[in-house]
Parts: structure tokens; sequence; C-alpha cells
């Protein structure tokens, strides 16, 4: 199975940090933040890497290369204008999914966790269309994203709230190329409202992730998460 780590976001909300250097790029104890993944990804067994890119996107080339000395093989999908989540994975999906069948994971460019990649199904049943990694919520997502019931991501009407968890997506995904169907190429298009119409299908199934996870998306959180680091690895 292929991974792809989105990587093509502008950063705004990490400005002034991001008006030289991508946000991928920014560090955390002293690596940058997407190497982490790249690290993690390569021990879970992830070795063919699709990574899209924009803003300043020349940078994350220069800096990763074709990752043989990180131990894999990158591949890259440069956007002249970023397509938003479901736009980038659909212009990257021949690189993803060469037969158009096989699922492949996603991660977020902009988070960090500890969530174990080899858990991550390797394969898609014919009638799912996604596997959700949903942690608690956090502070700044305190309604959630979608409701777990079991092992089924179910939308806020249909899911029984007495047995059901309202949790936030994690960034953290298995996805089928038929999610994409719709999405037209070069289309600016965002993720959120192709899943649920996959949820409002019964196409979604999800686990819940209660370990480290931070949504790196303001410089506060970047060095909360670098603190976090270098405690844990005693730096």
């Amino acid at each position: 199975m292929r991974a792809m780590i989105l990587a093509a976001g502008l950063g705004t909300r990490m400005r002034p940090l991001t008006l030289s250097t991508p946000k991928p790029l920014l560090k955390i104890a002293d690596i940058p933040l997407i190497e982490h993944h790249i690290m993690r990804l390569r021990e879970a067994g992830f070795t063919e890497l699709v990574i899209n890119h924009a803003w300043l996107g020349e940078q994350i080339e220069a800096y990763l290369g074709d990752g043989k000395h990180l131990g894999v093989q990158i591949v890259y999908s440069a956007e002249s204008e970023p397509l938003e989540t479901a736009g980038g994975i659909k212009k990257a999906l021949s690189m993803l999914s060469p037969d158009g069948v096989s699922s492949f994971a996603v991660i977020n460019g902009d988070i960090f966790s500890h969530y174990p990649f080899a858990q991550l199904p390797r394969t898609l049943d014919a009638s799912k269309m996604a596997h959700l990694v949903l942690v608690d919520n956090p502070e700044h997502n305190l309604t959630g994203d979608f409701w777990l019931q079991g092992g089924d991501v179910l939308s806020e009407g249909v899911a029984d709230v007495g047995h059901a968890q309202c949790l936030t997506f994690s960034g953290i995904s298995v996805l089928s190329p038929a999610l994409f169907g719709d999405v037209s190429d070069g289309e600016k298009a965002a993720l959120a409202p192709l899943l649920r119409a996959a949820i409002a299908r019964g196409q979604v199934i999800g686990e819940h992730h209660t370990g480290y996870w931070v949504d790196v998306g303001t410089p506060e959180r970047l060095q909360e998460v670098d603190q976090f680091v270098r405690e844990q690895n005693g730096i």
C-alpha cells in the first residue's frame, strides 16, 4: 500500500514562521515535521510515498529528494495553487493507486501523533470508501466531526448517542480511489463533503485512537509538541 502526506497548505495560521519556510519543514526536536511522518511510515512498512506541495514546495523537494537516504521512495505532486485536500488527492490518484482500485493511506502533514501506522488496514472491503482514525475532541474542536459507533462512522442523525462517541478526525485515513469519482481533475475540492456523503451511504468505518495527537496548526501548538518530544526523548 502507498501513502500520501498532504503538504500543500499555505500555513497561514503559522505565520510569520511560514513566510519563508513551508510548514512541513518546521522543526520538532530539530527534525522537520514531515520527516517525523516519513520515519514512522517507513517503520510501519510504508516505503512508497507521494507528497503534494504548493507554497514553497521546492524547499520540500530539495530537502527530501527522492527519499532514498530516509529508506523510502518519494514522488511529488506539485500544485501551482493549493487544490484543497480532495483536489490534491485526485491530482495524485494515479500515483497512489495505479490500478485505480487499490486503497491508500493519507496523513495530514500538519499533525503529530503516536498513532501506530502499522495498525491501518491495508485493504478496504469493496463496499467501503474510507477508514478514519478518530481522536478525542481537542479544545479547538469541542463539537467533534464524526460519530463512531462500534466500528462504523455515522452521521449525527443516525448514531445512537447513548452508544456512540462524537470524535475529531485525526487526519489519518485509508481511502478508496472510488471516493474521488465525482472530483474533476484540477478541481479545488474539500475532503469532508465526500466523507459525509459516503457516511450517509454507510460506506465509512473507523477507529478511536486515544494516544498522543496534536493538530500542529499554530506556533503555540508547534512549541507544545516540540517540548513534549524533547521531554520524551530526554533532549
